[in-house]
């Protein structure tokens, strides 16, 4: 358990100070005399105590003795973030002040557990959704396949879309846990069979099963996180999830040089995903189920309401993202998922120097990520998410054009600045849409996204070899999300600092105080006696 212990030396107002509860990225309250403990912040326990010594008449000064022991209620990533939290503690803030790496509201310990939680969860499907774009051009080369053969690998994965859109209603029908805890151990098993392929055909199939899969788990797993984080954490929660991904993603990275010890080299990289499967069963058994799924389907249960319909403003609404996200996909997945290709082939890069570019141009995206999710929450989703979708899209077209240092400066720099639109355009998804429609309307929103995989990859894979390379085809539909970032600032909603009921007016806040017990004690004991 981290402890801290200070020493003060202070005056009649600074011993008033030190006794007064604080309230920053604690909320404390009074349990004795010069006893603190927590009544909101994201631990599962929390003591501060003072010891006073006797006023010194000479000067008027007290000696106070001030000591704090906590355990964050976060599992799994508690001790790395036991410094940070540390430094915080140690340095009182103004009331309602947060440290820039802190959500905006702070998390109470079930919503930090839960967080926690799908954040294991999001890791691993990162890795497991990053092996097609990273490992295809290796595995073409050893079943010698062509860049054409690649953009239908690339298209036909996307298939899965029909077990993402299914999964995705089952979630709005059985509710948000029951899948998660299941999707990714199937996943996982299916992904790691993918290093037996024999040829490209059933490389392709794995993938498509397992991207089904996966693509189900990020949206379920996002649509939890949106559904119990506080109003001004939305966007943050998102960030995180999306920068735990990206350090998923980066495993893969990390494992690359594997596809230079021979033609079979690409297959190790599909191993890790046995060794996930202990870690994911054990996140997927502690999730508890959504508070608002709960609340919503206990009143449609009670009031005999019928499965609601995509009607007026909820139509209209998954018309505009929808399509979006058509448009968005359009260019963004040939933009990645050629992009080892392109260094291989055209610029001539090894699989090690691969990997290094990738690890440079995409490891400042974390930035770009985090920065991002603060400035949705501040300054709203439209402005964050209008300028990077403009520079990033542009910029990193022009890297596909560029040689040398430039193909690294514009690759950096946009990658960081469309990585700060992540979080500011991920929650318009599932912040849109009523309880009982989140599932489906995100799967709905997925599969028009896929489609816009599917013409993008093939577009930028038939038009590759008459054009001369990848460049051209990748700045023609750059476009794309400029047209997007258009929309964003003329059409779409702002929803930042809102609840999802303000929003959604058709839906019923869920009871705060309504237990858990049932769906999982293991929070809830654990709240308990961090309050004992």
């Amino acid at each position: 358990m981290p402890r801290i212990h200070r020493r003060h030396l202070v005056d009649d107002a600074g011993l008033a100070a030190l006794r007064r509860p604080r309230d920053d990225v604690v909320g404390e309250r009074s349990a004795a005399a010069d006893c603190f403990e927590a009544a909101e912040g994201p631990f599962r326990s929390y003591r501060r105590t003072l010891e006073v010594k006797p006023r010194d008449a000479a000067n008027g000064t007290w000696a106070v003795d001030e000591r704090i022991s906590f355990r964050l209620a976060v599992p799994v990533w508690g001790p790395a973030l036991a410094l940070p939290m540390k430094l915080a503690l140690r340095r009182r803030r103004p009331d309602g002040q947060q440290p820039w790496w802190a959500p905006p509201q702070r998390l109470d310990p079930a919503a930090a557990s839960l967080l926690g939680l799908l954040a294991i969860l999001s890791l691993v499907s990162a890795y497991l959704g990053t092996l097609l774009s990273q490992t295809l051009t290796f595995a073409a080369r050893d079943f010698g396949a062509d860049k054409a053969s690649q953009g239908v690998v690339l298209a036909t994965a996307r298939i899965g879309v029909a077990a993402t859109f299914a999964l995705t209603l089952a979630a709005d029908r059985i509710g948000r846990r029951r899948l998660l805890r299941g999707l990714l151990v199937i996943a996982c098993l299916v992904m790691g069979l993918v290093a037996a392929a024999p040829a490209l055909f059933w490389f392709g199939v794995g993938q498509t099963a397992a991207r089904g899969l996966t693509n189900a788990t990020d949206i379920i797993l996002l649509v939890l996180a949106i559904e119990e984080m506080p109003a001004r954490c939305r966007a943050y929660a998102a960030s995180l999830l999306a920068l735990v991904g990206g350090l998923g993603a980066g495993m893969v990275v990390w494992l690359l040089p594997l596809a230079d010890l021979g033609r079979g080299g690409w297959r190790l990289i599909y191993l890790p995903p046995f060794a996930f499967l202990p870690l994911v069963a054990w996140a997927g058994r502690k999730l508890p189920e959504s508070r608002r799924f709960l609340a919503a389907e206990a009143r449609a249960i009670a009031s005999r309401a019928s499965r609601p319909r995509f009607e007026g403003a909820n139509r209209r609404r998954l018309i505009l993202l929808a399509g979006a996200a058509f448009l968005l996909l359009l260019y963004a997945t040939p933009a990645s998922q050629f992009q080892n290709e392109f260094l291989r082939d055209e610029r001539g890069f090894s699989a090690t120097r691969v990997a290094i570019f990738t690890l440079v141009s995409g490891t400042p995206a974390g930035l770009g990520v985090w920065f991002g999710g603060r400035l949705a929450e501040s300054i709203g989703r439209r402005r964050v998410g209008a300028v990077g979708l403009v520079g990033g899209s542009v910029l990193i077209a022009i890297s596909y054009l560029s040689h040398g240092w430039s193909l690294w400066t514009t690759s950096v720099v946009g990658t960081v600045l469309a990585a700060t639109t992540i979080p500011a355009m991920r929650v318009y998804g599932p912040e849109l849409f009523p309880t009982r429609l989140r599932g489906r309307a995100n799967g709905i929103t997925n599969a028009t996204a896929v489609g816009g995989s599917v013409v993008g990859v093939l577009l930028v894979g038939w038009l590759a070899e008459p054009w001369g390379g990848l460049g051209r085809p990748i700045a023609l539909l750059a476009l794309a999300p400029l047209l997007v970032a258009a929309l964003v600032m003329t059409v779409y909603p702002e929803t930042a600092d809102r609840t999802l009921e303000d929003l959604n007016p058709t839906d019923v806040a869920p009871d705060d105080t309504e237990s858990q017990a049932a769906e999982e004690p293991m929070i809830r004991s654990e709240t308990e006696t961090s309050g004992r």
